[in-house]
């Protein structure tokens, strides 16, 4: 009887090893399998390089905000601009752009009452070049999912920056002798500006293919100078202060890139 039960006992015992080596088994054999899953997985999202830049130019409307428009969309002109972008990582890039356009606007539709302007339409035009530089960040990693896993080929995205706006010797048209400069530097002031800027918006970007982007955004331009269209505190009360009382300008632009300068895929890669 004892026999037996030693027996029963051994038998138990193995029986208990058994399943403990068949569990461990299980379990290597679920990580192997974890393991090589995950590593084919970050081998086929290597499959592209990352770039480090992109170059290009795109088309868009700039409207003018100042004394004789306060609509963002009213007057829209044609502009254009080349931009060139260094990316950090797939949600970050600094962005340096430089665009050409036109500024134009008049006191016929204006509300609001201004001395000498009210009663004597005037209308100005001017060229404006602009140059700034920009963070840009993306909701989303930026890419084709191909170069960067999680990468999404879709993404918004928000831009701040700071520049410098140039514009012409604005072209003054009507009763401009209405309103004359004033001993303290008011009135009509037709003359060429070179101003500080702060750019800020928004926009969406879209992967066309592995190397090509497409950007659409929209920004507004506080600029530090309220000559922009040729005339400075026309109340003839002085401002001070960086913004009040400036002019702005709004662009809604289209932009198409191309990726360039390929980052080192072992040890350059920004992967997760």
């Amino acid at each position: 009887m004892e026999d037996l039960m030693v027996r029963e006992a051994a038998e138990n015992k193995g029986y208990q090893a058994v399943r403990r080596m068949n569990s461990r088994c299980l379990v290597v054999l679920t990580l192997t399998l974890v393991f090589f899953h995950l590593a084919a997985g970050r081998a086929v999202a290597q499959d592209e390089p990352e770039y480090r830049m992109e170059i290009g130019g795109g088309l868009g409307l700039m409207a003018y905000q100042g004394d004789f428009n306060s609509s963002l969309l009213k007057g829209m002109h044609p502009m254009a601009a080349l931009v060139a972008k260094y990316k950090m990582n797939p949600r970050m890039a600094w962005a340096a752009q430089l665009s050409f356009g036109q500024l134009k606007g008049s006191s016929k539709d204006v509300k609001t009452w201004y001395p000498g302007i009210h009663d004597n339409q005037v209308d100005f035009s001017t060229s404006l070049t602009d140059f700034s530089v920009r963070y840009e960040y993306n909701f989303w990693p930026f890419g084709t999912g191909k170069e960067y896993l999680g990468a999404k080929p879709l993404t918004p995205f928000i831009a701040l920056g700071a520049g410098l706006t140039f514009t012409g010797k604005p072209k003054l048209e009507g009763n401009v002798n209405a309103v004359v400069p004033m001993a303290d530097g008011t009135g009509f002031v037709p003359e060429s500006v070179v101003a500080f800027q702060l750019p800020m918006g928004l926009g969406i970007k879209y992967k066309l293919g592995n190397r090509l982007n497409l950007n659409a955004e929209w920004m507004m331009h506080f600029t530090g100078s309220d000559k922009l269209d040729g005339v400075k505190d026309p109340y003839g009360i002085k401002s001070s202060g960086l913004f009040k009382n400036t002019d702005c300008y709004s662009t809604l632009l289209v932009t198409l890139t191309y990726d360039v300068w390929a980052k080192c895929k072992t040890c350059h890669n920004d992967r997760d």
